[in-house]
């Protein structure tokens, strides 16, 4: 599960440099260089595909650039299965991995949560259109509310 990256891998003119093309912007405008994957720390897609080029042993160093990603080949290396890293950055889930059902993954809403009016309005109903509001955030409108109406009654 996940949405694979499409690859296009390009042959540089130089020797044991090897260029992917990806479909996604994985750093913005700025220039990312790894040399070893203790540099491709944190989360970001730039470091993660870097980081894990870089575990396979085949590569001596990763600099992405937008959605270019050019990879420096150890000496004797060749590039097979690099391309498949770079399309499988965002799957998630693998073979043998159980994934998650929808319930397990969106919480049931508290029934005491669900169509509470604010104590200044204890009387009030609420409206059609307030009842489309998603709980948690119709919480925090009336919360806000209380807290301006208590912010103009003190000052």
């Amino acid at each position: 599960m996940g949405q694979p990256v499409a690859v296009i891998e390009h042959q540089s003119r130089t020797p044991g440099v090897i260029r992917f093309e990806a479909n996604r912007n994985l750093t913005g405008q700025g220039h990312e260089r790894f040399t070893s994957a203790a540099q491709a720390v944190g989360t970001r897609p730039a470091a993660t595909v870097a980081r894990r080029l870089l575990e396979t042993g085949k590569v001596a160093s990763v600099h992405v650039y937008g959605n270019m990603i050019t990879v420096d080949l150890l000496k004797g290396r060749d590039a097979d299965g690099l391309g498949d890293i770079v399309t499988d950055l965002y799957t998630y889930y693998r073979p043998g991995v159980e994934v998650p059902s929808f319930e397990d993954l969106v919480a049931e809403p508290e029934a005491a949560s669900v169509a509470t009016p604010s104590s200044a309005e204890p009387e009030a109903a609420l409206s059609e259109a307030a009842k489309k509001i998603p709980p948690h955030l119709l919480a925090r409108s009336q919360a806000a509310k209380e807290k301006a109406r208590a912010k103009a009654a003190g000052g």
